[in-house]
């Protein structure tokens, strides 16, 4: 749909006090906004050039959080570990096919030889029971974890009014998708639940995301939420769940109608113990599928 003319930059390694190095590349879109970064490497994903990143406030744009960050330099990941602190320029650009990224990158203290480094939200709570909770659905349902019991759970999250098509609005195609494919399997259909957990109180109504999932399902599908179902509660306790899966959020303080914000996705087992968290929008509802199987 749009196209995206990548520019080859030089990169320019340095050395400097604690082995810093640094990379130079630049944006094609002049409209791209661009803030410094500093924070600490907590993992990183060679294979698909992405690092989570505990970072500190950058000012004007986001609270301090723990994020994931594309990074396309080559040069990062042979130096790139847990426990690194960095420098950057994260760049954004609503009408890139990646929406963010980071730029202009630098290490500013390697990680030291022996160090614990910092404990990645991805896995620091597997095993562990999800979180008590009580929302209300769609229909205007309260509903808590025990409803879930006996079932595989895939739980993400998103706000209805989300524009970014890799964020919210990715998170909600595929949980429809997969939704209308159980839906449609009546022997799956008794074992997979899906909830998706709005964290925007304030205008995700239960009516409106009752509309909201129905567009989701398609003209053609019956308005069953026996599968996939679209919940909110107060503030409070909104964060408590994100906070426990990792999950950042804030409202954007140049334009109030939008919220910054993270990916996570969860699996959790039929007998309410966390399996996995995934971050970021690059699976599948094939791969989600496949994790929750996984649990029966």
């Amino acid at each position: 749909m749009r196209s995206l003319l990548l520019l080859i930059s030089s990169i320019v390694l340095l050395s400097a006090c604690g082995s810093s190095s640094i990379e130079n590349s630049s944006s094609t879109n002049s409209n791209a906004k661009r803030y410094p970064l500093k924070g600490k490497v907590v993992s990183v994903d060679r294979e698909k050039k992405r690092a989570t990143i505990d970072h500190e406030q950058i000012e004007g744009f986001m609270e301090a959080m723990t994020m994931d960050f594309p990074i396309k330099a080559d040069w990062v990941w042979n130096d790139l570990n847990p426990g690194s602190e960095i420098r950057a320029e994260l760049v954004v650009d609503s009408t890139a096919a990646e929406p963010y990224w980071l730029e202009n990158l630098g290490i500013i203290a390697a990680a030291i030889p022996g160090q614990q480094p910092a404990q990645d939200s991805n896995v620091a709570q597997i095993g562990k029971d999800m979180p008590e909770f009580v929302l209300t659905n769609q229909d205007g349902k309260k509903i808590s974890p025990k409803d879930f019991k006996g079932k595989a759970l895939a739980i993400t999250f998103i706000y209805a009014r989300c524009p970014l098509p890799e964020y919210c609005i990715k998170m909600s195609t595929n949980f429809s998708d997969l939704a209308n494919q159980l839906n449609a399997d009546p022997e799956r259909k008794d074992k997979i639940r899906l909830l998706s957990i709005s964290f925007d109180p304030e205008n995700d109504t239960p009516e409106k995301l009752r509309s909201y999932g129905l567009g989701y399902l398609g003209k053609d599908a019956k308005p069953d939420f026996t599968v996939w179902q679209l919940a909110v509660g107060k503030d409070k306790e909104i964060r408590k769940i994100a906070d426990f899966f990792g999950l950042r959020y804030e409202v954007d303080p140049a334009d109030k109608t939008l919220i910054n914000h993270s990916l996570r996705t969860a699996v959790i087992t039929p007998d309410g113990k966390v399996a996995k968290i995934i971050s970021g929008n690059e699976w599948t509802a094939a791969e989600l599928l496949k994790e929750l199987e996984s649990t029966l």
